[in-house]
């Protein structure tokens, strides 16, 4: 079977690929990346890389060609990658391709302020239309995001944030590389979507707690309505533009949208699904 990952190259390709090459033989394995260049390294360990940009769909049937399951991931233009979703799907349908796995978020609902939804409830809503086969792999922030925050709290005392007393499931990259490597590899993951979390809702004490741990001091908790959170990032330094979706994020989690805690990382990825304190010096 042909098991193909789009944006290869990015973080989560690369431990998506990495996983899977121990998985599968290398033979098997179709890297799709803008820049072949970038992923020579795969090419030496027997995968095929293959150049595929969304922006031209054009070559991207010729870039699937003879893969029979692929991993979509999302790409990191928010706001502005649906259309180059939609070609990667469309090119999938022309190609041959049977599976389909996307990168998508829990809850993409009109309920639901994060920046990211639209996006990817248009994406699940194009594939689910398409024909293919597929499987939503509905990962929860990642757990890597907020070690700079709870080291910056660390360090200042104090803790900003609107998610009020809203927890999410923060889940590691590599537990999420591992769900995806078990979708593609795996059989009974049609039609399903998954929603792929940490062992536990994290909340903004839970992060001060672990600020303290790191401080050997009290940190405090000093929560504050969207308008200043973002305020305060932009003043930070966060760009303009970035600032709303940070502070979208935190009004999803202040609502409980990002709360469930599932056991897919376990029973789809086979691993035991990492904790946010482990990723802590």
């Amino acid at each position: 079977m042909t098991l193909a990952i789009t944006g290869a190259s990015g973080q989560l390709g690369r431990l998506v690929a990495d996983q899977l090459l121990a998985t599968v033989d290398p033979s098997e394995v179709v890297l799709l990346t803008r820049d072949p260049a970038k992923l020579s390294d795969y090419a030496d360990r027997g995968a095929t890389v293959r150049a595929a940009d969304f922006g031209q769909p054009e070559g991207l049937v010729d870039a699937l060609a003879g893969v029979e399951r692929m991993l979509l991931i999302s790409t990191d233009v928010v706001g502005a990658r649906l259309d180059g979703h939609r070609a990667a799907i469309e090119a999938a349908v022309k190609a041959g391709v049977r599976h389909v796995a996307y990168t998508s978020i829990p809850e993409p609902t009109e309920d639901n302020p994060s920046g990211v939804v639209p996006d990817h409830a248009a994406t699940e809503d194009a594939l689910r239309e398409s024909g293919l086969s597929w499987t939503m792999l509905r990962n929860n922030l990642y757990a890597e995001m907020q070690v700079g925050t709870v080291e910056q709290a660390a360090a200042s005392g104090q803790l900003f944030t609107n998610t009020g007393d809203g927890g999410a499931a923060y889940v590691t990259r590599d537990d999420v590389a591992a769900v995806a490597v078990g979708v593609l590899t795996g059989e009974g993951h049609e039609g399903q979507a998954y929603d792929v979390t940490g062992p536990a809702a994290v909340t903004a004490t839970d992060l001060a707690a672990l600020a303290t741990k790191l401080a050997g001091r009290p940190i405090e908790v000093i929560n504050v309505d969207d308008e200043a959170y973002e305020g305060g990032l932009v003043a930070a330094g966060v760009p303009e533009a970035f600032a709303p979706l940070l502070v979208s994020f935190g009004a999803s989690i202040r609502l409980g949208k990002l709360a469930r805690v599932t056991d897919v990382v376990e029973r789809v990825g086979g691993r035991t699904p990492t904790a946010l304190e482990s990723l802590l010096s």
